[in-house]
């Protein structure tokens, strides 16, 4: 599994002191099961869901902790199919400010 912390290019251990104790950033883990495809597709698969989260982790609540799992059809989605999924999935999980990626549809 792979992970990603905003603001951070490594992730604060538990007894470090000069970690921030009241609001950590949030965190993003990944799983790409071999239901994906083989090694190569799995690794471009992670490449591209780390690229599309980190443009978005901002967006996440301070010290949340989210993991994505990819499933097959990510394979042979492009990018900006996995961004639209992504972005469907914070709305419905209701993670996402209403000004993060909407599609003008109202409600």
């Amino acid at each position: 599994m792979h992970a990603i912390t905003a603001g951070a290019a490594t992730e604060p251990h538990e007894a470090d002191p000069s970690a921030p104790s009241s609001s950590p950033a949030p965190r993003v883990g990944f799983v790409v099961s071999k239901a994906v495809g083989n090694s190569v597709v799995r690794h471009r698969v992670a490449r591209r869901l780390r690229h599309v989260v980190g443009a978005r982790i901002g967006t996440l609540p301070a010290g949340s902790t989210l993991v994505v799992r990819a499933l097959s059809p990510a394979a042979v989605a492009t990018s900006a199919e996995l961004g639209q999924d992504f972005d469907a999935a914070m709305r419905r999980l209701r993670l996402a400010g209403p000004s993060s990626a909407d599609d003008g549809g109202g409600a």
